[in-house]
């Protein structure tokens, strides 16, 4: 029987199939169609308003914002900052994907400023990104991650991030955590071949605040396990549909998994529980 979280998450999901919350992304462009895709599959409507001209006022109709520093310009950070402060004011979660902090001064500047200057409801990153914003100095190359530390150090890392920028912090991997600083989700699904194709992490980003978008504030910790936890699964339902066919099968499997997944299969398998 599926626990408490999982059984939490099954509502959520169902509520954004009822809901279909406005997730508006501020992303980057390598991955902005999975993104699109991704959300519409879940149940969300997407938006992608990255003009300063209209961000904030885009922002301010949506349920979610999606904060992704992927492929930055001086233009699209101004953006970001408009969107955030106008979903601030009314109370709209901010969920940011730090997509390479640490790699550039540029990319490490905005990733700062973001973090000061707005309130941001889940971060979700990678090892390697999450290290960069709690100040441990762990060395990015591009946007890839490693997983050369234990579970412990895991959770002791999102816990602090956690605590300093009063957020929920989501760190993937072979194993992804998430914590908003007292309390600490541990995730079980994924498979492998997720780390093969380009903009999973971004994917998975837009399933949390897909889920924010149709949750209580008091639920943002579940959604942030929540998103990555489908996002695992889907891989794993994307394997075995698709895997024998390639990356591009694969790929598409992914998105697949998620339009098609039900209530019944979300409570067998996903693999949500306390650390």
């Amino acid at each position: 029987m599926a626990n408490i979280y999982v059984q939490r998450l099954a509502q959520i999901a169902q509520a954004v199939r009822a809901q279909r919350p406005l997730v508006h992304h501020i992303t980057n462009y390598v991955t902005v169609n999975d993104c699109a895709n991704i959300a519409l599959a879940m149940g969300a409507s997407p938006v992608m308003a990255d003009d300063i001209g209209e961000a904030a006022e885009m922002a301010g109709a949506a349920q979610a914002l999606v904060l992704n520093i992927g492929t930055l310009n001086a233009r699209t950070v101004e953006a970001m900052l408009a969107a955030g402060r106008r979903a601030n004011e009314k109370g709209i979660p901010i969920v940011l994907d730090p997509v390479g902090a640490g790699a550039t001064a540029f990319r490490n500047r905005t990733a700062e400023r973001l973090l000061e200057r707005l309130k941001i409801a889940v971060v979700r990153g990678n090892l390697s990104e999450i290290k960069f914003l709690r100040g441990l100095g762990a060395e990015t190359r591009g946007v890839d991650a490693t997983d050369q530390d234990g579970m412990p150090e895991r959770i002791e890392l999102a816990k602090e991030l956690a605590r300093t920028f009063n957020c929920v912090t989501a760190i993937t991997g072979a194993t992804d955590v998430a914590s908003d600083g007292e309390k600490v989700l541990r995730v079980d699904n994924g498979c492998a071949q997720l780390s093969g194709v380009t903009g999973t992490g971004c994917m998975s980003t837009t399933l949390v605040a897909g889920l924010c978008g149709a949750a209580r504030p008091e639920d943002y910790l579940l959604c942030a396990a929540g998103g990555v936890a489908l996002m695992g699964l889907a891989g794993e339902l994307a394997l075995e549909k698709e895997g024998g066919k390639g990356f591009g099968h694969f790929h598409m499997g992914i998105i697949d998994a998620i339009g098609r997944m039900d209530e019944k299969t979300l409570l067998e398998r996903v693999k949500i529980d306390e650390a």
